[in-house]
C-alpha cells in the first residue's frame, strides 16, 4: 500500500472517533483535502463508522436494577451505535458467575471485552484466556490495582482511594465526628478501598464499616435505620452508590437522625436530594464515560491499533456535585449523558 493511502486510512480512522465526541474540536482537522467520496472514508453521515461490523462483550460485576450501570450501558450503547459494533453486555454480582459471563463471551469469539475487576482473581484467568484467544480486554469501573497486572490493554475508571478521601472529606467538612460507612457487598476490593479513603478523608473522626445486602434495598433501609436509632452519635453516612444513599435518606427520616450524607454515582433521581441538602455531595466517576470509552477503545485498537491512555489509567473521576453546581449538571443527568 502506499504511503498516501496509509494515511488517509489512518486520518479517516481518526475523524470518526472525534465525530463520536471524543475530541470534537479536531473536525476541522478531518473537513479538508479529497473529494467528496474520498472524505466519507470510514465514516457516514453524522460521523457514524463504515468499517466492518465488529462484536463487543461488556461483562461487568453489575446487579439488576442498578442505575448506574444503565448509565454505563447507555454510553457504551452510544459507542456502539457509531461504530458499527454489535454490544452483548452481561453482569452478574456474583464472582463466579461473572467468570461464567466471561468465559462464554471468550467462547462466542467476540473481537473485544471489556470487564470490571471487583474481584480481580475470579477474572484473572478469563482475562488470559482471552489474550491467548488474540481477544483484546479492557477494564473498566473497577481494577485499577490490578488491570496492568492481569494484561489487560487500559483502563477507563475512577481514581478508587481519592474518591473515598472526598467522601470523607465532605462529611468532616460538614461538622460531623462519627460516621458510618454503608458496604454493600462484602468482599468487593472497590468498595473496601472507598471506605478506607473515607477513614482517612474524614480526619480524626470516627469511621466505621456497616455491611448490608445492596440487592435488597428494604434490608439495607432497615438495617441503617437500626443503626441510627441504636447509636444517636451517629451524624454522617458515607454511601457508595445512588439506590443506597436514597435508602439512607429514607432511614435518616424514619430515625429522626439528621445525619450528614455522601454517596457515589450521579443519578436522576438524586437531583432533587442534592438540590435539599438530604445529600450534601455526590462523588461522581461518569459512568456514561467509562462505558463509551471502552467500547471505542476496542474499536479504535482494532481499526487503528490505538491504545488510550499509553499504558496509564485514564480516569474519569472522582469529581464532586452538591448544591454549588448540581444545577449545571442537573440536564444533563436527566438526558443520561453524564
Amino acid at each position: 500500500m502506499r504511503r498516501s493511502s496509509v494515511f488517509k486510512k489512518v486520518s479517516r480512522a481518526l475523524c470518526v472517533a472525534v465525530a463520536g465526541g471524543v475530541a470534537v474540536a479536531g473536525l476541522a482537522a478531518c473537513s479538508g483535502g479529497g473529494k467528496p467520496s474520498e472524505q466519507s472514508g470510514q465514516s457516514a453521515p453524522g460521523g457514524q463508522a463504515t468499517t466492518p461490523p465488529m462484536k463487543i462483550a461488556m461483562v461487568t460485576h453489575a446487579p439488576p436494577g442498578d442505575t448506574f450501570w444503565d448509565m454505563v450501558q447507555k454510553g457504551a450503547k452510544t459507542a456502539a451505535a457509531k461504530d458499527n459494533v454489535e454490544l452483548n453486555y452481561a453482569g452478574d454480582p456474583d464472582a463466579d458467575k461473572q467468570a461464567t459471563l466471561l468465559q462464554t463471551a471468550i467462547d462466542s469469539k467476540v473481537d473485544g471485552i471489556a470487564v470490571t475487576l471487583a474481584k480481580p482473581q475470579a477474572m484473572a484467568d478469563g482475562i488470559a484466556k482471552a489474550k491467548a484467544a488474540g481477544i483484546p480486554v479492557v477494564v473498566i469501573n473497577s481494577g485499577l490495582d490490578d488491570w496492568q497486572r492481569l494484561g489487560a490493554l487500559a483502563f477507563f475508571g475512577l481514581d478508587i482511594k481519592a474518591s473515598g478521601v472526598m467522601s470523607g472529606d465532605q462529611l468532616a467538612k460538614q461538622g460531623a465526628k462519627h460516621a458510618v460507612c454503608v458496604i454493600q457487598e462484602q468482599g468487593h476490593v472497590v468498595l473496601e478501598a472507598l471506605c478506607q479513603g473515607a477513614t482517612e478523608g474524614f480526619g480524626s473522626g470516627k469511621m466505621e464499616k456497616l455491611y448490608v445486602n445492596g440487592t435488597d434495598l428494604s434490608a439495607v433501609q432497615s438495617s441503617l435505620t437500626a443503626k441510627l436509632q441504636q447509636d444517636k452519635s451517629i451524624d454522617g453516612i458515607v454511601t457508595l452508590n445512588a439506590p443506597i444513599g436514597l435508602a439512607a435518606v429514607n432511614a435518616e427520616g424514619t430515625a429522626g437522625s439528621t445525619a450528614k450524607i455522601t454517596t457515589l454515582n450521579m443519578t436522576p433521581d438524586l437531583v432533587d436530594a442534592v438540590k435539599s441538602d438530604k445529600i450534601v455531595a455526590v462523588i461522581d466517576q461518569q459512568g456514561w464515560l467509562q462505558g463509551y470509552e471502552a467500547v471505542d477503545a476496542l474499536w479504535l485498537n482494532k481499526t487503528n491499533a490505538n491504545i488510550l491512555g499509553s499504558g496509564q489509567p485514564v480516569l474519569t473521576g472522582p469529581t464532586l456535585i452538591n448544591k454549588d453546581n448540581v444545577d449545571t449538571v442537573a440536564p444533563l443527568v436527566e438526558q443520561g449523558t453524564r
